[in-house]
């Protein structure tokens, strides 16, 4: 699903494409047949063909920039069309937690959804959730630092951050993204927004950024990721 070798066609209308109908009927079928309903549901993720719509009163945006594809917001609509069939809490620690009902190897995971999603996928994991892990991390550091030098008043330190990673301001830059994207001026952003927001900072710090600026910052970002996983390990599941 990178750019320019997307399998998943542009769709902003409320009614579903075919692709979109016959994933809808096959999980729905596959389930009521007694597979897994992860395994099925994964499975309607690779024959899904529209990277937005609209749903009931919410627009759903599954692939940003035609290149980050957040697979957890299309499980999130298709479990929707399977909500009765599906135990309450493994539905919950997937789209809330990120706890998977079964644990999948990267192989097996990638071969249900599809390279092409699965590129797209990666694509996302980086390009956003590690891009505002990064940003919290940057900011933490800066808080840490502020504490340890006793400094407890003045200056704001997500904006510390965004100078340190971006050279700008968060609310000049996110000027310029809205700017650039034509999007009407707001003072806040919905979660969408926010996600595109961190995959256009993520590729403009990329451009211009120096390699091994880049190299030490997502090692600051990775390290984060792993201590956040090693707690969420070590975290009884919330409905279990």
């Amino acid at each position: 699903m990178a750019a320019g070798n997307s399998s998943v066609a542009r769709q902003e209308t409320t009614g579903l494409a075919p692709a979109d109908i016959k994933a809808i009927q096959q999980l729905k079928q596959a389930v009521a047949q007694g597979e897994h309903w992860y395994l099925a549901l994964l499975q309607a993720v690779r024959l899904w063909n529209s990277t937005e719509e609209d749903y009931k009163g919410r627009h759903y945006q599954y692939l940003i920039d035609n290149e980050a594809f957040d697979w957890l917001l299309l499980a999130e609509r298709l479990c929707k069309e399977i909500s009765m069939l599906i135990p309450l809490e493994e539905q919950i620690n997937l789209l809330f937690f990120d706890r998977p009902p079964l644990e999948l190897s990267k192989e097996e995971f990638k071969k249900l959804i599809g390279s092409a999603k699965y590129q797209a996928y990666l694509n996302y994991l980086y390009g956003v959730f590690m891009e505002r892990l990064l940003i919290l991390t940057i900011v933490e550091e800066i808080r840490k630092r502020k504490r340890t030098s006793g400094v407890t008043t003045g200056g704001n330190s997500t904006d510390e951050a965004y100078q340190y990673l971006y050279s700008e301001s968060e609310g000049e830059l996110a000027r310029r993204f809205r700017k650039e994207k034509r999007y009407p001026r707001r003072r806040s952003m919905n979660l969408g927004e926010f996600n595109e927001f961190a995959y256009w900072l993520f590729k403009r710090r990329l451009i211009r950024s120096d390699k091994s600026r880049v190299a030490s910052d997502t090692k600051k970002a990775l390290l984060a990721l792993h201590q956040h996983l090693e707690r969420r390990r070590q975290t009884p599941h919330p409905a279990g």
